[in-house]
């Protein structure tokens, strides 16, 4: 059985890309959309979407229900009681977050000792399947229009319950140095990554993130063509001040653009304008045609 929705994971082998600002962004776009959006977060760092929505009050306390919980089989309550609404937009979308929790730092352990009790039960258990099997039995994915999976970027079970359970991706890719060590090794580590799961992933979009400079980009779009994987109809450009400022303030950068600076700034909207047109595009290519949301004013 597979999830009914528009499923993806976004993941950077390259640290640093500003991944969690540009998954915000992107289910922000979403929501603006109408969709409904449930976005895991599977990062054990501090400082990921969990945080920046001011969710994380119960993220170090050893006794709460969280996703570590119920991934290996030992869940104190239904999983639809760990998400959070945390955003809901005018066009009808919200953005529901299950919550990331200290539990994850341990995450591979865990997953291998309950592997380790299953088998001595004489039952089966694939760690790197479970975030699939979990959504797939709590059903709470049919309400949703859009799932979005952020782990962190270093491969581990935490990427690879991510990528089974979506079985697509949106990589950000920023154009530097290390990005460049990135591209040159992108379509083979998204090969590994299939090998070691047994699936394939569709890559929907590799996206320039934090653009900069032109010349810069069009040296790696040729590098990606190079590589045969897609690259998005869109860049992300630079935007520092209005992404440390939803920072600092907790919200989207949609809603720190529109609602937090004193006077609108035209290269920040058109840069969310982007994210708008990042959404559709990968919303079509599941064959879905969201109304297209009005102006960013």
């Amino acid at each position: 059985m597979g999830l009914t929705m528009i499923p993806y994971t976004i993941w950077s082998e390259a640290g640093g890309v500003g991944k969690t600002t540009f998954s915000i962004s992107l289910a922000k776009a979403h929501a603006r959309h109408g969709q409904r959006v449930l976005a895991i977060d599977l990062d054990p760092q501090d400082g990921g979407l969990t945080h920046h929505f001011g969710a994380d009050e119960r993220r170090n306390d050893p006794d709460a229900d969280n996703v570590v919980r119920h991934l290996v089989d030992r869940p104190k309550g239904p999983f639809e009681d760990l998400i959070r609404t945390v955003d809901e937009d005018d066009h009808g979308g919200r953005i529901d977050l299950v919550p990331s929790h200290n539990m994850l730092e341990s995450l591979a352990n865990s997953l291998d000792r309950a592997k380790e009790l299953a088998e001595d039960m004489g039952e089966y258990f694939a760690p790197e399947t479970r975030l699939r099997t979990v959504l797939q039995d709590s059903g709470v994915t049919d309400d949703y229009d859009v799932l979005i999976v952020d782990p962190p970027a270093t491969t581990g079970q935490h990427v690879y319950n991510a990528v089974y359970a979506t079985r697509n991706l949106v990589i950000p890719l920023e154009l530097s140095a290390k990005g460049r060590q990135s591209v040159e090794g992108l379509r083979d580590t998204v090969e590994g990554i299939e090998d070691e799961l047994d699936v394939e992933v569709g890559v929907l979009a590799v996206v320039p993130n934090r653009v900069s400079n032109t010349r810069k980009q069009r040296e790696y779009e040729e590098a990606l063509a190079d590589q045969d994987l897609p690259v998005a109809p869109v860049e992300i450009r630079e935007r520092r001040a209005m992404l440390e400022g939803a920072w600092d303030t907790q919200t989207t950068p949609h809603e720190y653009a529109l609602e937090h600076r004193t006077r609108r700034r035209e290269r920040e909207l058109d840069t969310l304008g982007k994210f708008d047109e990042l959404a559709r595009f990968i919303s079509g290519q599941f064959g879905e045609t969201p109304e297209k949301p009005g102006d960013l004013e």
